[in-house]
């Protein structure tokens, strides 16, 4: 029998996302607990639900994947989580500009005088 992975979206009203638990055929969905492994019928079923019921604009409320696809996706999330640098990284030095104070305002063009 063939299986799919599915899980909710993660919480995020910003986006759209507002479920945090679904039920179906006896399965309740928590958004926190992550990947679901479920029957054929079960993945298609919830691959076409949305976020706000009878809304076929708001966003759809599962990822359903395959296993690879899953895995894949739980790597790229990971990867995006790590964008922000550690001080044991490599970092480079960031120049200072200098301080801009009044006087520099007053030295520099107007717009009526960069338009002529």
């Amino acid at each position: 029998m063939e299986t799919m992975l599915v899980r909710l979206k993660s919480f995020d009203p910003r986006r759209g996302c507002v479920l945090r638990r679904f039920t179906y055929a006896g399965i309740k969905f928590h958004e926190e607990r992550g990947w679901y492994r479920v029957d054929k019928p079960v993945a298609d079923y919830v691959r076409v639900v949305r976020q706000t019921p009878g809304d076929e604009v708001s966003q759809l409320a599962f990822d359903v994947c395959t296993e690879e696809e899953a895995k894949a996706l739980d790597t790229r999330e990971e990867s995006e989580a790590k964008v922000r640098k550690a001080a044991a990284d490599d970092v480079r030095l960031s120049p200072a500009r200098g301080d801009m104070t009044t006087a520099d305002l007053a030295k520099a063009p107007t717009r009526s005088a960069r338009k002529a």
